[in-house]
């Protein structure tokens, strides 16, 4: 259980503790569980849409927001702020992407991106909420967090030390693969073959997403890979909204 633990750790705010400093073959297992942490974040959601039931669709929206960024301490909208400074402010430079990565403030292009990734989240949790469908909410931090794990298994992590090392070079990777299939699998059960194309137009932008990493750095960073998860969430919540 202690891969488990040391995921939730990592990717949310919940009053997890380890023991301990874990081995890095605990740390690149933790990983397989990171799905299953969306799903908890997933189910969440769900009860307090259920429980926010009555409430007008925009407050309704906005509660389910704040507590999704709760949940997660906002730990991805950092990494999605600090690759969205750097990569424009990179001017395509592999050393100088990489170098504004590491700089803990942020400029106006994080926080336009920011506002804008927000705002669409905002816009599509309305409209589900106004269809009543709190079940698909489920499937946006599963396929989040899904993509996470794909995106370590299949792409060179390019900073040297640090966490996202350790998940790289210790993550079973028939373990991963295995994984992968079944939060599928699971999405399409609480979804239905319905969300099928939604699944598929964030498989697209996954692998679109992870050629830009390898074009401009390479691989991936842990700043990276939060992006993706958050890039992948939006295009789940607003291929959900527009749904017919």
């Amino acid at each position: 259980m202690l891969p488990l633990w040391i995921a939730l750790q990592f990717l949310s705010s919940l009053p997890v503790r380890l023991p301990g400093m874990p081995e890095p073959r605990q740390v690149g297992r933790s990983i397989l569980f990171y799905p299953l942490v969306g799903l908890l974040f997933g189910l969440l959601l769900w009860l307090a849409s259920h429980l926010l039931q009555g409430t007008p669709a925009p407050l309704h929206a906005a509660l389910l927001l704040t507590l999704w960024v709760l949940l997660s301490g906002a730990l991805h909208l950092d990494g999605l702020a600090d690759s969205a400074d750097a990569w424009l402010g990179g001017f395509g430079d592999r050393e100088r992407t990489l170098q504004i990565m590491k700089d803990p403030r942020s400029g106006p292009i994080a926080v336009v991106t920011l506002v804008l990734v927000l705002l669409l989240k905002f816009c599509a949790l309305w409209v589900l909420v106004e269809r009543g469908v709190g079940a698909l909410l489920v499937l946006a931090p599963v396929v989040g967090r899904a993509a996470m794990l794909g995106l370590f298994l299949a792409t060179p992590y390019v900073r040297k030390g640090g966490l996202g090392q350790a998940l790289a070079e210790h993550l079973p990777r028939r373990a991963a693969i295995w994984v992968l299939l079944a939060s599928l699998l699971a999405c399409l059960v609480l979804g239905g073959w319905s969300v099928a194309w939604v699944l598929l137009g964030a498989f697209g932008v996954f692998c679109w997403l992870r050629r830009l990493m390898c074009q401009r750095l390479g691989g991936s960073t842990g700043d990276t890979a939060g992006a993706l998860l958050e890039l992948l969430e939006l295009t789940v919540l607003l291929g959900l909204a527009l749904m017919p």
